[in-house]
């Protein structure tokens, strides 16, 4: 017998080194970049994906699941932080970042998939070890194993404040939401508490991938032969992947023919192109082009109509981009790196011009849910001088008789129609134009004249467009 053994002491286990589990490494890296860096998930994930393909680590299922991994836990991180609090002794501020990352990724195994609770509580141990070492580790272990007590239901009925009380706060929890997007995107809707639950789920749902078919250079006959491909809702030019399908494997998509793009961003340029002018109609802009795909849709349109784009983008590399997807338009385009609120070209030139404007991006969160908690109010603020600056310009550049777009993928009405009814104060010789005749079998697009879409009403981005003419000089 061992002297250890014999004072009563049992010996201590052998260290074993924690398994290393590529799914969940990559997951946690993911996250990590899209909080240390400001990445999007969006544009992160793909590259991981793809170098752990090349290395053999991974197979389909594996790259499913680290996509589930990374976009439920950021959609849902508020429902899931405020679970996490409930079961940790300080507050998530005093929390490290990466141990946060973690607990996330196990509070979303345990209440957001059907992972079984013992499983996903031991996977995000071992991982805890691999990434945080052995002490956060236990840290780790007990929090989760209280999460664990409970489903999701369960634990939001424990944190929620009740509708009754606390309306915002509670659809804030419930719905993964920060309160003030809540309230901003329920003042857009018009009130009614059942259409501000569906918009806040739909928000939480994993968008299909659409393709548009460039016209004159694909059709969405090609693109439908692709495996379990169905055609879009609403755009004439629109087709979706099935769930999980993988665009770079289009044809058609790796030879610039067609293009990744939301249906609701095609709508837009489809409305803007087909407004009703008085007079000449060859001359196109795009006055904030990047990243391309409204422009490479108008130009291919432009073509078409014998006109002629011009595609503007104020940051060089994201210019680059835009005439890297306008490359093979069948018709006349250019590309330049200008700043829109101080353009070179003369006032009056253009037929038909676009303003997609920089904006918060609330109306995308289904594909950007980080979006949703790296936005703050005073955004808002920053943003509107120069949507009215672009959206001047846009004024400026059209003659009379053409008509200007202005369009935000933000359902804000601080970002809509507050920047179109200030600006238009300045035009008197304007006037709006109903655009939702300009996209027959669309419904539900508002009181009008512009139109508002929605993620739980069409399926697509809550994009947003006014159209105006400019009756006189």
């Amino acid at each position: 017998m061992s002297e250890q053994s014999r004072r009563g002491r049992k010996p201590a286990k052998p260290y074993r080194r924690p398994k290393k589990d590529p799914v969940r490494i990559l997951a946690f890296d993911a996250l990590r970049a899209v909080d240390e860096r400001d990445a999007y998930a969006n544009l992160v994930l793909p590259p991981l994906l793809r170098k752990a393909r090349e290395k053999g680590d991974f197979d389909a299922r594996d790259a499913a699941l680290a996509t589930e991994l990374v976009y439920g836990t950021l959609r849902r991180q508020g429902t899931y932080d405020a679970v996490i609090a409930a079961c940790v002794d300080r507050p998530l501020r005093e929390v490290d970042p990466p141990v946060l990352d973690v607990l996330g990724l196990g509070a979303h195994q345990l209440l957001g998939t059907r992972i079984p609770s013992h499983a996903a509580v031991s996977a995000t141990v071992e991982l805890a070890r691999v990434v945080l070492g052995d002490g956060r580790a236990k840290f780790v272990n007990a929090v989760l194993r209280k999460v664990a007590q409970d489903d999701l239901d369960g634990w939001i009925a424990k944190v929620a404040p009740p509708y009754d009380e606390d309306p915002e706060d509670h659809l804030a929890v419930v719905h993964s939401h920060p309160r003030w997007v809540v309230s901003a995107l329920w003042d857009s809707l018009g009130g009614g508490r059942a259409g501000i639950e569906e918009l806040l789920a739909a928000d939480n749902e994993r968008p299909r991938v659409t393709l548009v078919a460039r016209p004159g250079r694909a059709t969405t006959e090609e693109l439908l032969r692709e495996e379990a491909a169905e055609p879009g809702r609403w755009s004439p030019y629109a087709v979706r992947l099935a769930e999980g399908g993988e665009p770079g494997a289009v044809e058609a998509v790796r030879e610039g023919r067609a293009g990744v793009q939301d249906e609701g961003s095609q709508l837009v340029a489809l409305a803007l192109a087909n407004a009703p002018l008085e007079g000449p109609d060859a001359r196109w802009l795009d006055g904030c082009a990047g990243p391309g795909g409204k422009a490479a849709l108008l130009a291919a349109l432009a073509a078409e109509r014998g006109a002629a784009l011009l595609a503007s983008e104020k940051q060089p590399h994201r210019a680059g981009l835009v005439a890297k997807v306008l490359a093979g338009n069948p018709g006349p385009y250019q590309v330049i790196a200008a700043d829109g609120t101080r353009p070179p070209w003369r006032p009056g030139s253009f037929d038909r011009v676009l303003v997609d404007v920089p904006c918060t991006g609330l109306g995308a969160l289904r594909r950007r849910p980080e979006a949703r908690w790296r936005r703050r109010p005073e955004d808002l603020d920053n943003f509107a001088p120069l949507q009215r600056a672009l959206l001047r310009t846009a004024l400026d550049s059209v003659r009379v008789g053409g008509v200007v777009g202005y369009a935000t993928c933000s359902p804000h009405l601080a970002e809509t129609r507050a920047v179109v009814a200030d600006v238009l104060k300045q035009y008197p010789d304007t006037e709006l134009i109903d655009a939702r005749p300009l996209l027959p079998g669309v419904p539900a697009l508002g009181e009008g004249p512009d139109i508002q879409l929605w993620p739980h009403l069409h399926g697509t981005d809550a994009m947003y467009l006014a159209l105006i003419r400019k009756t006189a000089g």
